[in-house]
C-alpha cells in the first residue's frame, strides 16, 4: 500500500479503473460476500427511506430494528453479517440496497487514490480489492 500511496494521482486512478474492470471480469462477488459478512454499510436518509418502504415499514421502525449509530455518527447495520444476506450470498434487497453497497468496493470511478486507507481495510475482506492492489503494485513496482 505504501508504494501505491506514493503513486497517488490521476495516473493511478486511471490504471486502477482499468484493473478494477479486469478483476471483476474474473471474480464473482457471490462466491465470497465478504463485504456483507464483515462490513456493516453506512446508510443515508434516502437509503433508509427506500429500504423501509421496500420492507413495508416506517423509517423509525426500520431504524429501530436494523440500524445503529457508529462511533463516527453514521447510521450502519446493527449486525454482521448483514441481515439481508441470504444463504446463497445474494441480497434480499439488492435492487434497493444502500448506496455504500452499490459503490463497494470503491476501487473504480477514478477516485482510487483518494481512498487508500479504505482499500487497505477492504483488501482484508474482499478478494477483488486484494487482487486490484496486488496488480497495481506489480505494474507500479516494475
Amino acid at each position: 500500500m505504501k508504494r501505491l500511496e506514493r503513486a497517488k494521482g490521476k495516473t493511478l486512478d486511471t490504471l486502477a479503473d482499468q484493473v478494477h474492470e479486469e478483476v471483476f471480469e474474473e471474480l464473482d462477488c457471490l462466491d465470497c460476500a465478504g463485504c456483507c459478512s464483515h462490513i456493516p454499510p453506512m446508510l443515508n436518509r434516502t437509503d433508509i427511506s427506500r429500504i423501509a418502504k421496500t420492507l413495508g415499514m416506517g423509517t423509525a421502525q426500520f431504524q429501530e430494528e436494523y440500524l445503529r449509530m457508529d462511533e463516527d455518527g453514521d447510521m450502519v447495520m446493527k449486525t454482521t453479517p448483514c441481515p439481508f444476506l441470504q444463504e446463497d450470498n445474494t441480497c434480499l434487497i439488492y435492487e434497493d440496497r444502500p448506496k455504500a453497497c452499490r459503490q463497494y468496493p470503491h476501487t473504480d470511478n477514478m477516485e482510487f487514490s483518494q481512498r487508500m486507507p479504505l482499500h487497505k481495510t477492504n483488501a482484508n475482506h474482499c478478494p477483488a480489492v486484494f487482487h486490484i492492489v496486488e496488480r497495481l503494485n506489480a505494474v507500479i513496482g516494475g
